[in-house]
């Protein structure tokens, strides 16, 4: 039998379509506890402005003796939250299914699962306050309704995917002469399902000389409104420019593609 429910947060937005909360618990909490839990293979979650996002989270849970663990009886998963512990009341951030577990012994099961952000459309759990870190929890459901949430199961963070691109002109260009390399910075804007400029992130200058591996930083400057880049350079030897963003504490870094330049 599929247990049918849904785990809405205090925002409405849709968390868990596999999940159920009753409004009264009369249902003992299933004996499980959670243990191993890594999200995103330990590395930042990214998100774009509309689309959805569905992050890997692997988990491990030990349980009672006797309990039944299958799919219709017992259904796991990961929840990110904000405040002092998790509960039925404060899940923001959940998976639209639950996780597949297989049992490891009598009492331990290993589990796949996902959390599923979506940016824009009428499922979107996300606004531009979530780029931040945010607690790790996982939540248990069995048959009869009872229902266990964990807490303090780690931290993850969640960032804006960014966009940038590099454009140097003139090509080609004498040698000695001024190049003037433009770009735009933007990241994704959860509020509004598109892209804005990044106004005074600090981004770098880099270049590439013509049969070289690596890129070398010759500048840093900021972006100005709608993200907007400018910066002017001498030409010397045949090589690639691009601009470079390190990332921040809410926003994912990247390397625009680099641009080639032909030094006459």
């Amino acid at each position: 039998m599929r247990i049918r429910a849904t785990v809405v947060a205090v925002t409405g937005a849709l968390a868990l379509s596999a999940f159920v909360v009753p409004a009264a618990q009369a249902a003992a909490a299933p004996d499980v506890t959670f243990t191993k839990v890594t999200v995103n293979n330990g590395k930042p979650i990214v998100a774009r402005a509309a689309a959805t996002t569905s992050v890997p989270v692997t988990y491990t849970f030990k349980h009672a003796e006797g309990l039944d663990i299958s799919s219709d009886k017992l259904l796991t998963g990961p929840a990110l939250y904000v405040g002092a512990s998790l509960s039925v009341d404060n899940i923001r951030l959940i998976g639209d299914e639950p996780g597949t577990c297989t049992a490891t012994s009598s009492t331990t099961a290993s589990c796949k699962g996902f959390i599923d952000l979506h940016a824009g459309g009428d499922e979107a759990n996300l606004r531009n306050t979530d780029a931040r870190t945010w607690k790790v929890g996982a939540i248990a459901l069995t048959e009869e309704d009872g229902v266990k949430t964990q807490s303090g199961l780690g931290t993850t963070q969640i960032k804006f995917h960014s966009k940038l691109n590099t454009d140097a002109t003139p090509e080609p260009v004498r040698k000695g002469a001024t190049i003037t390399v433009k770009g735009t910075l933007t990241r994704a804007n959860w509020d509004t399902s598109k892209y804005t400029g990044y106004v005074n992130a600090p981004v770098t200058l880099q270049f590439k000389k013509k049969g070289a591996t690596t890129f070398t930083t010759v500048k840093t400057i900021k972006a100005g409104a709608a993200g907007a880049l400018k910066t002017t350079v001498k030409a010397t030897v045949d090589g690639t420019y691009r601009f470079a963003f390190a990332g921040s504490s809410t926003t994912a870094p990247i390397n625009a593609v680099g641009d080639v330049i032909d030094v006459k």
